[in-house]
Protein backbone atom coordinates (compact mmCIF):
# COMPACT_ATOMS: atom_id res chain seq x y z
CA UNK A 1 0.00 0.00 0.00
CA UNK A 2 1.14 3.60 -0.84
CA UNK A 3 1.92 5.60 2.24
CA UNK A 4 0.09 9.02 2.90
CA UNK A 5 3.09 10.72 1.74
CA UNK A 6 3.26 8.86 -1.33
CA UNK A 7 -0.31 9.70 -1.89
CA UNK A 8 -0.07 13.22 -1.50
CA UNK A 9 2.73 13.09 -3.76
CA UNK A 10 0.78 11.44 -6.43
CA UNK A 11 -1.86 13.82 -6.28
CA UNK A 12 0.27 16.77 -6.35
CA UNK A 13 1.85 15.51 -9.35
CA UNK A 14 -1.69 14.50 -10.43
CA UNK A 15 -2.64 18.29 -10.35
CA UNK A 16 0.11 19.55 -11.63
CA UNK A 17 -0.26 17.74 -15.20
CA UNK A 18 -3.74 18.52 -14.97
CA UNK A 19 -3.21 22.32 -14.51
CA UNK A 20 -0.66 22.63 -17.35
CA UNK A 21 -3.26 20.76 -19.83
CA UNK A 22 -5.81 22.75 -19.20
CA UNK A 23 -3.46 25.48 -20.06
CA UNK A 24 -2.22 23.68 -23.21
CA UNK A 25 -5.58 22.60 -24.46
CA UNK A 26 -6.88 25.98 -24.05
CA UNK A 27 -3.99 27.34 -26.45
CA UNK A 28 -4.95 24.48 -28.87
CA UNK A 29 -8.32 26.36 -28.69
CA UNK A 30 -8.16 30.27 -28.29
CA UNK A 31 -4.30 29.91 -30.74
CA UNK A 32 -4.46 27.13 -32.80
CA UNK A 33 -8.29 26.92 -33.70
CA UNK A 34 -8.98 30.34 -32.76
CA UNK A 35 -6.33 32.59 -34.22
CA UNK A 36 -4.38 29.95 -36.93
CA UNK A 37 -7.06 28.58 -38.51
CA UNK A 38 -7.62 32.24 -40.12
CA UNK A 39 -4.39 31.20 -41.83
CA UNK A 40 -4.92 27.93 -42.96
CA UNK A 41 -8.64 29.04 -44.57
CA UNK A 42 -7.26 32.01 -45.91
CA UNK A 43 -6.29 30.77 -49.18
CA UNK A 44 -10.01 29.10 -49.41
CA UNK A 45 -11.84 32.56 -48.41
CA UNK A 46 -9.58 34.25 -51.49
CA UNK A 47 -10.45 31.49 -53.69
CA UNK A 48 -13.99 30.42 -52.71
CA UNK A 49 -15.33 33.38 -50.84
CA UNK A 50 -13.80 36.25 -53.51
CA UNK A 51 -12.06 37.48 -50.29
CA UNK A 52 -8.64 39.96 -51.70
CA UNK A 53 -5.30 39.87 -50.39
CA UNK A 54 -6.10 43.88 -48.74
CA UNK A 55 -9.31 42.67 -47.28
CA UNK A 56 -7.33 39.60 -45.99
CA UNK A 57 -5.03 41.70 -44.18
CA UNK A 58 -7.53 43.69 -42.85
CA UNK A 59 -8.97 41.06 -41.03
CA UNK A 60 -5.98 39.76 -39.90
CA UNK A 61 -5.25 43.59 -38.46
CA UNK A 62 -8.36 43.93 -36.64
CA UNK A 63 -8.14 40.33 -34.77
CA UNK A 64 -4.72 41.52 -33.27
CA UNK A 65 -6.40 44.73 -32.29
CA UNK A 66 -8.74 42.62 -30.19
CA UNK A 67 -5.73 40.58 -28.91
CA UNK A 68 -4.15 43.66 -28.00
CA UNK A 69 -7.43 44.67 -26.14
CA UNK A 70 -7.15 41.39 -24.61
CA UNK A 71 -3.59 42.20 -23.39
CA UNK A 72 -4.75 45.60 -21.84
CA UNK A 73 -7.54 43.71 -19.58
CA UNK A 74 -5.02 41.60 -18.73
CA UNK A 75 -2.04 44.59 -17.75
CA UNK A 76 -5.16 46.36 -15.96
CA UNK A 77 -7.13 43.19 -14.11
CA UNK A 78 -5.09 42.73 -10.65
CA UNK A 79 -8.16 40.49 -9.08
CA UNK A 80 -7.23 36.54 -9.73
CA UNK A 81 -10.96 35.90 -9.69
CA UNK A 82 -11.83 38.29 -12.69
CA UNK A 83 -9.24 36.69 -14.76
CA UNK A 84 -10.71 33.52 -13.75
CA UNK A 85 -14.04 34.41 -14.77
CA UNK A 86 -12.06 36.03 -17.89
CA UNK A 87 -10.38 32.71 -19.14
CA UNK A 88 -13.28 30.61 -18.87
CA UNK A 89 -15.69 33.20 -20.60
CA UNK A 90 -12.36 33.26 -23.65
CA UNK A 91 -12.73 29.38 -23.81
CA UNK A 92 -16.28 29.90 -25.19
CA UNK A 93 -15.84 33.07 -27.57
CA UNK A 94 -12.99 30.77 -29.04
CA UNK A 95 -15.88 28.65 -30.03
CA UNK A 96 -18.66 30.58 -30.63
CA UNK A 97 -16.63 32.69 -33.08
CA UNK A 98 -14.76 30.24 -34.97
CA UNK A 99 -18.13 28.68 -35.66
CA UNK A 100 -20.04 31.70 -36.81
CA UNK A 101 -17.58 32.11 -39.40
CA UNK A 102 -19.62 29.63 -41.53
CA UNK A 103 -22.59 31.55 -40.90
CA UNK A 104 -22.13 34.54 -43.09
CA UNK A 105 -19.66 35.53 -45.84
CA UNK A 106 -19.69 39.42 -44.87
CA UNK A 107 -16.52 41.14 -44.49
CA UNK A 108 -18.13 43.45 -41.27
CA UNK A 109 -19.44 40.62 -39.47
CA UNK A 110 -16.02 38.75 -40.39
CA UNK A 111 -14.47 41.62 -38.71
CA UNK A 112 -16.19 41.59 -35.87
CA UNK A 113 -15.66 37.89 -35.72
CA UNK A 114 -12.20 38.33 -35.65
CA UNK A 115 -12.18 41.08 -33.23
CA UNK A 116 -13.78 38.85 -30.67
CA UNK A 117 -11.36 35.83 -31.98
CA UNK A 118 -8.41 38.02 -31.12
CA UNK A 119 -9.48 38.93 -27.26
CA UNK A 120 -10.17 35.00 -27.22
CA UNK A 121 -6.57 34.32 -28.01
CA UNK A 122 -5.22 36.87 -25.37
CA UNK A 123 -6.84 34.63 -22.79
CA UNK A 124 -5.46 31.34 -23.79
CA UNK A 125 -2.11 33.43 -24.48
CA UNK A 126 -1.35 35.64 -21.07
CA UNK A 127 -4.90 35.46 -18.55
CA UNK A 128 -4.69 31.43 -18.23
CA UNK A 129 -0.72 31.69 -18.50
CA UNK A 130 -0.58 34.14 -15.82
CA UNK A 131 -3.03 31.74 -13.53
CA UNK A 132 -1.22 28.94 -14.18
CA UNK A 133 2.39 30.97 -13.48
CA UNK A 134 0.57 31.95 -10.02
CA UNK A 135 -0.64 28.07 -9.61
CA UNK A 136 3.13 26.86 -10.00
CA UNK A 137 4.62 29.38 -7.42
CA UNK A 138 2.29 28.92 -5.11
CA UNK A 139 2.74 25.00 -5.47
CA UNK A 140 6.79 25.29 -5.34
CA UNK A 141 6.79 23.89 -8.83
CA UNK A 142 9.16 25.13 -11.74
CA UNK A 143 8.60 28.56 -13.01
CA UNK A 144 8.54 27.62 -16.91
CA UNK A 145 5.60 27.63 -19.41
CA UNK A 146 7.33 25.69 -22.02
CA UNK A 147 4.38 23.03 -21.08
CA UNK A 148 1.89 25.36 -21.68
CA UNK A 149 3.15 27.19 -24.49
CA UNK A 150 3.43 23.52 -26.06
CA UNK A 151 0.01 24.55 -26.61
CA UNK A 152 0.25 27.13 -29.39
CA UNK A 153 2.15 24.41 -31.66
CA UNK A 154 0.04 21.82 -31.21
CA UNK A 155 -2.80 24.27 -32.44
CA UNK A 156 -0.65 24.97 -34.77
CA UNK A 157 -0.73 20.92 -36.20
CA UNK A 158 -4.41 20.50 -35.49
CA UNK A 159 -5.38 23.79 -37.48
CA UNK A 160 -2.83 22.52 -40.35
CA UNK A 161 -3.92 18.83 -40.32
CA UNK A 162 -8.09 19.48 -40.09
CA UNK A 163 -7.28 21.83 -43.04
CA UNK A 164 -5.15 19.55 -45.10
CA UNK A 165 -7.71 16.70 -44.32
CA UNK A 166 -10.80 18.59 -45.29
CA UNK A 167 -8.96 19.99 -48.51
CA UNK A 168 -11.15 18.59 -51.24
CA UNK A 169 -13.94 17.55 -49.07
CA UNK A 170 -15.71 20.32 -46.95
CA UNK A 171 -16.25 23.93 -48.79
CA UNK A 172 -14.79 27.12 -46.85
CA UNK A 173 -17.29 27.11 -44.83
CA UNK A 174 -18.09 23.61 -43.28
CA UNK A 175 -14.43 23.91 -42.36
CA UNK A 176 -14.96 27.04 -40.08
CA UNK A 177 -18.00 24.62 -38.90
CA UNK A 178 -15.90 21.87 -38.13
CA UNK A 179 -13.24 23.24 -36.41
CA UNK A 180 -15.86 25.34 -34.37
CA UNK A 181 -17.30 21.51 -33.33
CA UNK A 182 -13.32 20.71 -32.60
CA UNK A 183 -12.99 23.70 -30.47
CA UNK A 184 -16.23 22.81 -28.54
CA UNK A 185 -14.71 19.59 -27.66
CA UNK A 186 -11.33 20.86 -26.14
CA UNK A 187 -12.23 23.22 -24.42
CA UNK A 188 -14.60 21.06 -21.81
CA UNK A 189 -10.84 19.70 -20.02
CA UNK A 190 -9.39 23.23 -20.92
CA UNK A 191 -12.08 24.38 -18.55
CA UNK A 192 -12.69 21.27 -15.81
CA UNK A 193 -8.97 21.11 -15.39
CA UNK A 194 -8.16 24.81 -14.41
CA UNK A 195 -8.77 24.71 -10.37
CA UNK A 196 -10.43 28.07 -9.07
CA UNK A 197 -7.48 30.57 -8.23
CA UNK A 198 -6.04 30.83 -4.49
CA UNK A 199 -6.16 34.71 -3.74
CA UNK A 200 -4.01 34.62 -0.58
CA UNK A 201 -0.46 36.19 -0.89
CA UNK A 202 1.82 33.32 0.45
CA UNK A 203 2.83 29.64 -1.09
CA UNK A 204 1.08 26.26 -0.16
CA UNK A 205 4.47 26.23 2.52
CA UNK A 206 4.01 29.30 4.16
CA UNK A 207 6.39 31.35 2.21
CA UNK A 208 5.24 35.16 1.61
CA UNK A 209 5.11 36.27 -2.04
CA UNK A 210 6.78 38.97 -2.86
CA UNK A 211 7.43 40.92 -6.33
CA UNK A 212 11.18 41.36 -7.78
CA UNK A 213 10.82 44.02 -10.74
CA UNK A 214 14.02 44.98 -12.76
CA UNK A 215 15.29 48.18 -13.26
CA UNK A 216 13.27 50.93 -15.46
CA UNK A 217 16.03 51.28 -18.09
CA UNK A 218 16.08 47.18 -18.06
CA UNK A 219 12.45 46.86 -18.94
CA UNK A 220 12.10 49.73 -21.67
CA UNK A 221 15.05 47.43 -23.51
CA UNK A 222 13.01 44.65 -23.09
CA UNK A 223 9.76 45.69 -24.18
CA UNK A 224 11.34 47.33 -27.60
CA UNK A 225 12.92 43.80 -27.80
CA UNK A 226 9.49 42.31 -27.26
CA UNK A 227 8.18 44.89 -29.95
CA UNK A 228 10.83 43.80 -32.49
CA UNK A 229 9.72 40.33 -31.83
CA UNK A 230 6.08 40.54 -32.50
CA UNK A 231 6.49 42.43 -35.89
CA UNK A 232 8.80 39.80 -36.87
CA UNK A 233 6.73 36.92 -36.24
CA UNK A 234 3.75 38.38 -37.25
CA UNK A 235 4.10 38.63 -40.85
CA UNK A 236 4.97 34.94 -41.51
CA UNK A 237 2.26 33.42 -38.98
CA UNK A 238 -0.24 35.51 -41.50
CA UNK A 239 0.74 34.67 -44.58
CA UNK A 240 3.00 31.69 -44.66
CA UNK A 241 0.50 29.81 -46.30
CA UNK A 242 -0.63 32.23 -48.79
CA UNK A 243 3.43 32.77 -49.57
CA UNK A 244 3.98 29.13 -50.11
CA UNK A 245 0.69 28.72 -52.25
CA UNK A 246 1.50 31.92 -54.49
CA UNK A 247 5.13 30.13 -55.62
CA UNK A 248 3.95 27.91 -58.38
CA UNK A 249 6.66 25.25 -57.75
CA UNK A 250 4.65 24.79 -54.22
CA UNK A 251 0.95 25.20 -54.86
CA UNK A 252 -0.55 22.53 -52.67
CA UNK A 253 2.41 22.52 -49.94
CA UNK A 254 0.93 25.28 -48.07
CA UNK A 255 -0.73 23.05 -45.21
CA UNK A 256 1.92 20.95 -44.75
CA UNK A 257 4.45 23.24 -44.38
CA UNK A 258 2.15 24.95 -41.79
CA UNK A 259 2.12 21.58 -39.86
CA UNK A 260 5.74 21.60 -39.73
CA UNK A 261 5.98 24.87 -38.21
CA UNK A 262 3.99 23.05 -35.44
CA UNK A 263 5.57 20.10 -34.94
CA UNK A 264 8.79 22.48 -35.30
CA UNK A 265 6.94 24.70 -32.20
CA UNK A 266 5.92 22.26 -29.98
CA UNK A 267 8.75 20.02 -28.36
CA UNK A 268 10.90 23.71 -28.89
CA UNK A 269 9.10 25.34 -26.03
CA UNK A 270 10.15 22.80 -23.60
CA UNK A 271 13.80 22.72 -25.25
CA UNK A 272 13.85 26.80 -25.01
CA UNK A 273 13.58 26.16 -21.19
CA UNK A 274 16.34 23.57 -20.83
CA UNK A 275 18.91 25.83 -23.18
CA UNK A 276 17.90 29.36 -20.57
CA UNK A 277 18.45 26.81 -17.74
CA UNK A 278 21.75 26.00 -18.93
CA UNK A 279 22.70 29.51 -20.61
CA UNK A 280 20.78 31.80 -19.16
CA UNK A 281 16.96 33.81 -19.94
CA UNK A 282 18.68 36.33 -22.30
CA UNK A 283 21.38 34.19 -24.04
CA UNK A 284 18.67 32.16 -24.81
CA UNK A 285 16.67 34.64 -26.77
CA UNK A 286 19.29 36.12 -28.48
CA UNK A 287 19.49 32.70 -29.76
CA UNK A 288 15.75 32.19 -30.42
CA UNK A 289 16.37 35.82 -32.48
CA UNK A 290 19.22 34.65 -34.83
CA UNK A 291 17.01 31.60 -35.98
CA UNK A 292 13.78 33.37 -36.49
CA UNK A 293 16.08 35.83 -38.73
CA UNK A 294 17.07 32.98 -40.66
CA UNK A 295 13.57 31.33 -40.71
CA UNK A 296 11.72 34.05 -41.72
CA UNK A 297 13.99 35.14 -44.59
CA UNK A 298 14.77 32.12 -46.24
CA UNK A 299 11.48 31.79 -48.58
CA UNK A 300 11.97 34.87 -49.88
CA UNK A 301 15.33 33.79 -51.34
CA UNK A 302 14.20 30.28 -52.44
CA UNK A 303 11.31 28.88 -53.28
CA UNK A 304 12.77 25.28 -53.08
CA UNK A 305 10.38 22.70 -51.07
CA UNK A 306 12.75 21.76 -49.05
CA UNK A 307 14.21 25.24 -48.15
CA UNK A 308 10.54 26.47 -47.09
CA UNK A 309 10.27 23.48 -45.09
CA UNK A 310 13.28 24.04 -43.17
CA UNK A 311 12.19 27.98 -43.22
CA UNK A 312 9.02 26.58 -41.28
CA UNK A 313 11.01 24.31 -39.00
CA UNK A 314 13.41 27.30 -37.79
CA UNK A 315 10.17 29.98 -37.56
CA UNK A 316 8.47 27.76 -35.99
CA UNK A 317 11.27 26.71 -33.05
CA UNK A 318 11.75 30.31 -32.48
CA UNK A 319 8.61 32.64 -32.68
CA UNK A 320 7.26 30.16 -29.75
CA UNK A 321 10.46 30.03 -27.56
CA UNK A 322 10.61 34.04 -27.53
CA UNK A 323 7.03 34.17 -26.72
CA UNK A 324 7.61 31.34 -23.81
CA UNK A 325 10.90 32.97 -22.27
CA UNK A 326 10.24 36.34 -22.31
CA UNK A 327 6.56 36.14 -20.93
CA UNK A 328 7.89 33.39 -18.14
CA UNK A 329 10.80 35.68 -17.34
CA UNK A 330 7.78 38.47 -16.72
CA UNK A 331 5.69 36.38 -14.72
CA UNK A 332 8.66 35.62 -12.14
CA UNK A 333 9.56 39.26 -11.61
CA UNK A 334 5.49 39.67 -10.30
CA UNK A 335 5.05 36.31 -8.76
CA UNK A 336 1.66 38.49 -6.90
CA UNK A 337 0.24 39.41 -10.50
CA UNK A 338 2.28 37.73 -13.46
CA UNK A 339 -0.66 38.40 -15.83
CA UNK A 340 0.04 41.84 -15.11
CA UNK A 341 3.12 42.95 -16.81
CA UNK A 342 2.81 39.53 -19.27
CA UNK A 343 -0.21 41.94 -20.51
CA UNK A 344 1.73 44.92 -20.38
CA UNK A 345 4.73 43.61 -22.81
CA UNK A 346 2.29 41.84 -24.94
CA UNK A 347 0.38 45.45 -25.62
CA UNK A 348 3.70 46.32 -27.25
CA UNK A 349 3.80 42.84 -29.08
CA UNK A 350 0.52 43.59 -30.38
CA UNK A 351 1.00 46.75 -31.49
CA UNK A 352 3.27 45.47 -33.71
CA UNK A 353 0.93 42.90 -34.97
CA UNK A 354 -1.75 45.45 -36.03
CA UNK A 355 0.65 47.50 -38.17
CA UNK A 356 2.25 44.22 -39.88
CA UNK A 357 -0.35 42.63 -41.53
CA UNK A 358 -1.99 45.51 -43.08
CA UNK A 359 1.10 46.60 -44.54
CA UNK A 360 2.20 43.48 -46.43
CA UNK A 361 -1.71 43.19 -47.81
CA UNK A 362 -0.80 47.07 -48.74
CA UNK A 363 2.56 45.96 -50.40
CA UNK A 364 0.84 42.91 -51.94
CA UNK A 365 -2.05 44.55 -53.08
CA UNK A 366 -0.29 47.21 -54.67
CA UNK A 367 1.96 45.09 -57.46
CA UNK A 368 4.29 44.15 -54.57
CA UNK A 369 4.96 40.50 -52.87
CA UNK A 370 4.90 39.06 -49.43
CA UNK A 371 8.90 38.18 -49.86
CA UNK A 372 9.34 42.11 -49.56
CA UNK A 373 7.46 42.15 -46.22
CA UNK A 374 9.62 39.53 -45.36
CA UNK A 375 12.52 41.21 -45.15
CA UNK A 376 11.05 43.88 -43.78
CA UNK A 377 10.47 41.86 -40.69
CA UNK A 378 13.92 39.96 -40.92
CA UNK A 379 15.35 43.30 -40.23
CA UNK A 380 13.41 44.32 -37.40
CA UNK A 381 14.00 41.04 -35.89
CA UNK A 382 17.98 41.98 -35.94
CA UNK A 383 17.02 45.31 -34.52
CA UNK A 384 15.45 42.98 -31.28
CA UNK A 385 18.47 41.25 -31.22
CA UNK A 386 20.81 43.93 -30.88
CA UNK A 387 18.56 45.00 -28.05
CA UNK A 388 19.38 41.61 -26.50
CA UNK A 389 23.27 42.87 -26.30
CA UNK A 390 22.78 46.14 -24.72
CA UNK A 391 20.20 44.14 -22.19
CA UNK A 392 23.30 42.13 -21.25
CA UNK A 393 25.36 45.00 -21.27
CA UNK A 394 23.29 46.84 -19.09
CA UNK A 395 22.74 43.78 -16.72
CA UNK A 396 26.71 43.65 -16.22
CA UNK A 397 27.25 46.86 -15.33
CA UNK A 398 23.87 47.17 -12.59
CA UNK A 399 25.33 43.73 -11.29
CA UNK A 400 28.78 45.19 -10.75
CA UNK A 401 28.06 48.69 -8.98
CA UNK A 402 26.45 48.51 -5.89
CA UNK A 403 23.45 50.64 -7.07
CA UNK A 404 22.83 48.16 -9.37
CA UNK A 405 22.39 45.97 -7.00
CA UNK A 406 20.50 47.51 -4.62
CA UNK A 407 17.99 48.24 -7.49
Amino acid sequence: MLSSDQNQHNHQQHSHLKVLGSGLLGLILTIGIARFCYTTLLPAMQQEAGLSDLAGGYLATINYIGYMCGALIAATVGSLKTKDFLYRAGLITAVVTTSAMAATDNLYIWAVLRFFSGLSSATGMLISAGLIMNWLIRHGHRTELGIHYAGAGLGIIVSGIAAEMMFGYLDWREQWFALGIIGALIAIPAWRWLPRPDTSHQTVSGQKLQDNPPTRRWMILLGIMYFCAGYAYVVSATFLVAIVEAQPALQGDGQIVWIFVGLSATPAVILWDRIARNLGELNALLIAFLIQIVGIILPALNDNFWIVLLSAVLYGGSFIGIVSLVLAMAGRFYPTKPAKLMGKLTLLYGIAQIGAPAIAGIIADNGGSYADSLYIAAAISVLGAGMILVMQGLKKREQASPEGQST
